[in-house]
């Protein structure tokens, strides 16, 4: 049976304050050729502008700012623009005007619910440093959809109310430091049917 070539591993990175140590860390750790798609959603405006600027020093992976409509493709590293809710649909990206530009954004939430939804392969929801919980309400959809969730032990993250929120909901797989987490990462893309030696 063949592979549909939109049935690869997504890893979603949720984050915010601290999370850009996190995101370079995780990708200095991950070999380049692993047939997933990796998804940085960090929910800081101001950082996220210059993520796509920053991180293709520390990958050979290409690193693209989302656009509309973008196909989504393993061996690539995406990051959502600022001021921006980010879903997913026949294989690409939607852009949708930030549904709450005030307060605490819930960018990670509204990705993962509608990867939860529209994804056939296999996801990974991580969740790394940052204030508040976007991305906790979210992880029992990517438990119901067969993912795999991950937060960063909260003693190794700048800023632990991400993790420690994500923790509480009782939806996380592995509790894991970046290196760690970079591991477990490479064994699932090892595992996933079509990647196999």
């Amino acid at each position: 049976m063949n592979r549909s070539p939109k049935d690869f591993p997504i890893v979603c990175v949720g984050g915010s304050a601290g999370g850009s140590g996190a995101y370079v860390q995780l990708l200095k750790s991950l070999p380049p050729e692993m047939g997933i798609a990796i998804v940085i959603v960090n929910h800081v405006t101001r950082t996220t502008a210059t993520l796509h600027k920053i991180l293709p020093r520390y990958t050979t992976m290409p690193v693209e700012l989302i656009t509309e409509s973008l196909p989504i493709q393993p061996n690539h590293v995406f990051i959502i623009p600022s001021s921006r809710d980010l879903l997913v649909l026949d294989g690409e990206f939607r852009l949708k005007p930030i549904s709450k530009p005030k307060g605490w954004p819930d960018v990670i939430t509204r990705f993962l619910r509608s990867v939860a939804r529209n994804w056939k392969g296999k996801l990974v929801a991580i969740i790394v440093s940052g204030l508040d919980a976007d991305g906790a309400e979210a992880l029992g959809s990517i438990k119901e959809a067969g993912g795999i969730t991950i937060a960063q032990t909260p003693d190794t993250a700048d800023w632990s109310d991400m993790p420690e929120s994500a923790i509480k909901t009782g939806h996380v797989d592995f509790v894991l430091s970046v290196e760690d987490m970079a591991r477990k990462i490479t064994q699932i893309a090892q595992a996933f049917p079509g990647n196999a030696a």
